[in-house]
């Protein structure tokens, strides 16, 4: 089989867990199935900046060696393909199918068309997106309605959410949930990774994500503002740390008197590599994640299988996801989100039986089983 994937999504500032979606499929798919080939396409790049945005999401060198540069920049190709279903995409050499990795959903080409829509964020939020941001997310998703041959997705509140707010019918989705593909990183490594970040001292409570509103990170900031104001205990001195991309409308996420509060216990980090990203999931006394809304919440599932306990939204994907192995708490309740951080940081025992039972939970959702799922769902659209 032979399968061409929309692999722009690697070339964002900010790429998310649709990138890491897409890098699993140039190569994972391959490695599970090596009679199968990939062909990844791009919009407008240098040859030498696609090769190594290829080559540092582990792409091997025969798929990158297919990799297929489309002529127009990405703003006008994307905004072409889903406002009026141009340019097409030229001939991607013997594939098969096509499967777009998020609602940048092509013109349907002369072969298959799979696309995965990973939540209707913008939908359901519109207020947490620019305009334009907007706009394409739902063209892209009256796109992949009129397109698709097959859409998949990352859990069941994701597609509930999907027929909800398109034209798509439950009987085109198939439920395919992400899974984890945790870096080892050894002790004495994450210490030294840690240090370098200053963050071998104070005990810290961790955050990953890219910095948007419906993320909920002034909640968090106002949460851990609010128990440094209560003084004493455990949490008093503990540190909160934010990983990750800068996104949209981020300006003001947090109000400037908890950040204020919070000092230099205020830790932002930015975009971190693989490797700081796992030996901070795993260096994490907590990890919080208080979204108003997410298709699947990937970054749960990966502070849980290094064993962090989880504090996360009380919202339908994080409650499929977390399995009951999580706190869960009110998104945007402040008070809320105060008092189970408080209570846990208080709690070693706690802190450890959650790590343990997240642990489990995260190997539930292995990459192999993603890739062969979505593979399954290639062999359906063929016929095979």
């Amino acid at each position: 089989m032979r399968v061409a994937v929309n692999a722009e999504q690697l070339f964002y500032g900010s790429p998310g867990g649709v990138g890491r979606y897409t890098a699993q499929l140039l190569t994972v798919l391959p490695q599970l199935f090596p009679g199968d080939e990939v062909v990844p396409f791009t919009a407008r790049h240098r040859h030498t900046q696609v090769a190594a945005t290829l080559d540092a999401a582990g792409v091997d060198p025969a798929t990158r060696a297919r990799a297929v540069v489309l002529n127009w920049p990405r703003p006008l190709l994307y905004r072409g393909w889903v406002s009026v279903g141009r340019p097409h995409l030229p001939g991607l050499p013997g594939a098969e199918l096509v499967h777009a990795p998020s609602v940048a959903v092509p013109p349907h080409p002369r072969v298959p068309l799979v696309v995965t829509v990973h939540d209707t964020a913008a939908e359901l939020f519109p207020e947490t997106f620019p305009s334009r941001g907007r706009r394409f997310h739902h063209q892209g998703l009256a796109a992949a309605a009129r397109r698709a041959d097959l859409v998949l997705t990352v859990s069941t509140s994701a597609a509930s959410e999907i027929t909800a707010h398109s034209t798509i019918r439950p009987d085109r989705i198939r439920v395919i949930p992400n899974g984890v593909a945790p870096l080892r990183v050894a002790p004495a490594r994450r210490l030294e990774l840690l240090a370098a970040r200053g963050l071998d001292g104070p005990p810290f409570v961790l955050w990953v994500g890219s910095l948007e509103p419906r993320k909920g990170v002034g909640t968090l900031v106002a949460a851990m503002a609010r128990l440094r104001r209560r003084g004493g205990g455990p949490a008093a001195g503990v540190h909160l740390v934010l990983a990750g991309y800068p996104g949209w409308l981020d300006g003001d996420l947090a109000p400037a008197a908890d950040l204020a509060t919070l000092g230099g216990g205020l830790r932002q980090l930015g975009r971190v590599s693989e490797e700081e990203l796992w030996a901070l999931y795993g260096g994490a006394s907590l990890f919080a994640f208080p979204s108003r809304h997410e298709g699947f919440g990937l970054p749960v599932l990966e502070a849980m299988s290094q064993g962090t306990p989880v504090v996360a939204a009380d919202i339908p994907a994080l409650r499929e996801v977390a399995g009951g192995a999580a706190r869960l708490v009110a998104p945007g309740d402040i008070d809320a989100w105060a008092d189970a951080l408080g209570d846990l940081l208080h709690d070693a025992g706690e802190r450890r039986r959650m790590g343990q039972a997240g642990v489990a939970q995260a190997a539930r959702f292995d990459v192999a089983s993603t890739i062969s799922g979505i593979r399954a769902a290639y062999c359906e659209v063929l016929g095979r």
